[in-house]
């Protein structure tokens, strides 16, 4: 069997409504250390308490304001970073539970694509090296059928045969970012973790790599966890929607439902901050006063109560469950029946 039929037989399309990755009560603190023992003085909550579910072929994207634990999300539902609790289940497997050969082999079905497409390039290697590491690490085919991989992952996201040959310092930075995406799908994953992957490129750019990511995922029957602070741009590629604050998931539903109707004061501010492409339209902006507060000491109650314009004295005391206020429709706020 050649390599390229290997993959499709270990990569046949499925249920779109077949869950793929759940994600239950996940949490991940950050130790803070101090003194002249370097003993732990504080924790810094990164992540605390968030669950969804990912369902197979579907984009969902992760939004919030910087620092409110996105990445951290990602990074630890790859065990790129180790978590503090919480399960993390791909395709029903525990991927907290794996370990050696067992990790190994889970992590060929998840890749990432880095937010800084430099900084996640080795610049002493030729780019056709690096999308091929991957194949060599979980020695897949030939050297001659590695490299045949690489030239038609090249092909894939607009770039030339001869690139392969070239280092990462010769090329723009769009350019580079379609190499970590054509490096992410080298083994054929069935999932990837996308981590702002156009926040560091231009306009014109940015719509260039979303159209590639959306054929790609027509083509080989990807699931995608779209990692993003640009609400347009998760607008433009995700199915459902699930928004972040001070380690906390504060609202996640439909696409076309959250921005037609966002339930969470939060969600709403962001909202309200879209541009919009008609200089005739004014938008009614909602400003939030004050600062995100400190995840080392986040405020009792909601976290977002500080900030909040509608917050109550109930929010002050008591967290908000997250609960299904609709069908698909989930919020953590106690304003909304």
């Amino acid at each position: 069997m050649s390599i390229n039929a290997q993959f499709e037989t270990e990569n046949k399309p499925g249920n779109s409504t077949l869950e793929l990755i759940n994600v239950q009560n996940l949490v991940k603190y950050f130790p803070v250390r101090g003194g002249v023992l370097q003993r732990v003085v504080a924790w810094v909550q990164a992540v605390d308490d968030v669950s969804f579910s990912i369902y197979k072929g579907e984009t969902v994207g992760l939004v919030g304001e910087s620092g409110c634990g996105k990445t951290t999300v990602g990074r630890t539902m790859l065990r790129l970073t180790e978590p503090t609790s919480g399960t993390v289940k791909f395709d029903g497997i525990d991927v907290f539970s794996l370990k050696g050969g067992e990790l190994k082999d889970m992590r060929r079905n998840i890749q990432i694509i880095f937010q800084d497409p430099y900084a996640s390039l080795d610049p002493r290697m030729p780019i056709g090296d690096s999308i091929g590491e991957g194949l060599k690490i979980h020695n897949i085919g030939t050297p001659r059928e590695r490299f045949e991989i690489v030239i038609e992952m090249l092909r894939k996201v607009g770039l030339e045969d001869y690139h392969a040959k070239r280092y990462p310092h010769e090329f723009s930075g769009g350019q580079r970012q379609r190499i970590g995406i054509a490096r992410a799908l080298a083994l054929r994953p069935k999932f990837i973790i996308a981590d702002e992957p156009v926040s560091a490129l231009d306009v014109s750019i940015q719509s260039q790599v979303l159209n590639i990511m959306k054929d790609l995922q027509r083509e080989f029957d990807l699931t995608y966890l779209f990692i993003a602070h640009n609400l347009s741009v998760v607008e433009h590629i995700s199915d459902r929607v699930a928004v972040m604050y001070l380690g906390k998931m504060v609202e996640f539903a439909d696409r076309d439902e959250l921005f037609r109707n966002p339930l969470q004061p939060y969600t709403q501010a962001l909202m309200s901050a879209i541009p919009i492409p008609d200089p005739t339209i004014r938008r009614d902006r909602i400003i939030l006063q004050g600062d995100v507060p400190s995840p080392l000491n986040p405020p009792k109650g909601c976290r977002f109560h500080p900030r909040c314009p509608v917050a109550m004295d109930h929010c002050k005391l008591e967290e908000p469950p997250f609960r299904e206020i609709s069908r698909n429709h989930w919020t953590a706020c106690w304003r909304v029946e």
